[in-house]
């Protein structure tokens, strides 16, 4: 398919109320990894599972010990104009709601108001056992407290909080719940973990509202983003794609724009400006 912008400008002329869909690739620009290529495949090791975080504790003195290089990365990144387009897609009212596989908080930061983090926060942890939350700064401050030793490792960032870190972490300490001493986990739903059922509902009920489905940045590889593709095939709402590469949705999607997402997201916006607003068929 033609990838121009004025296929898009079209598509929400012709569907202005969406629910958007994004994924990691509208981060990429924020200096934000993905987990992908192009084909889908995965990058570099896969994240940590959910049964392994729970169940081992070299799991957890792993992901807590690459996240003293990894997090900061995460925490100190910005929105880039990606985050800005949709912005002013939705203060233009063509935004239903906004679904985020993303636990970087970016959607928020740049100004998105309707917004749904599917997968989480990164930036706050929960206690498995009292519930507890709190920041994950003071989490990642009391583990360079309690590790000295390593807070002086540099590795390449990964997704979300993590790094490209392999070395022996049995001495690392990992910092345990204020409260009541239990396991501490960032707040979002890790690889092998079930999304909460109201945000899920939530977002279905803003696609059955919406006229149609736009997804950005997301290769639909896990079931969590694909099943709103599926809820839109169901229920006839025409869904477009605006991602690099390949998607798990491909067959189902009425137009896919296989381009960068920054300037096609500006340029669509400024079509839209001078455009006349088409009549809905």
């Amino acid at each position: 398919m033609t990838e121009t912008h004025t296929e898009l400008v079209e598509f929400i002329q012709a569907h202005p109320r969406l629910l958007v869909l994004t994924g990691a690739g509208i981060s990429t620009d924020s200096g934000i990894p993905d987990y992908r290529d192009r084909q889908g495949q995965w990058k570099r090791r896969q994240p940590v599972q959910h049964p392994d975080f729970m169940g081992c504790e070299h799991t957890r003195q792993r992901y807590w010990g690459r996240s003293l290089v990894g997090w900061p990365v995460m925490r100190d990144a910005r929105p880039n104009p990606a985050h800005s387009a949709l912005v002013q897609l939705e203060r233009l009212g063509h935004i239903e709601l906004l679904v985020t596989q993303n636990v970087d908080g970016l959607h928020q930061r740049a100004g998105s108001e309707k917004v749904v983090d599917l997968h989480g926060r990164s930036d706050q942890v929960v206690c498995m056992s009292c519930h507890y939350r709190g920041s994950r700064d003071h989490t990642h401050a009391r583990s360079a407290a309690l590790n000295p030793d390593f807070t002086h490792y540099t590795a390449a960032t990964a997704p979300d909080g993590d790094a490209d870190l392999e070395m022996d972490f049995s001495r690392f300490r990992i910092p345990e719940c204020d409260q009541c001493g239990g396991i501490l986990k960032p707040d979002v739903v890790f690889f092998g973990d079930n999304v909460p059922k109201q945000r899920v509902v939530e977002a279905l009920d803003a696609l059955e509202n919406a006229d149609g489905l736009l997804v950005i940045g997301s290769s639909l590889m896990v079931y969590s983003g694909f099943r709103f593709c599926r809820y839109a095939q169901q229920w006839n709402k025409p869904i477009a794609a605006l991602t690099l590469g390949k998607t798990r949705a491909d067959e189902l999607l009425g137009l896919k724009l296989n381009a960068p997402i920054t300037p096609l997201l500006q340029a669509t916006l400024s079509g839209l400006a001078g455009a006349q607003p088409a009549s809905k068929p």
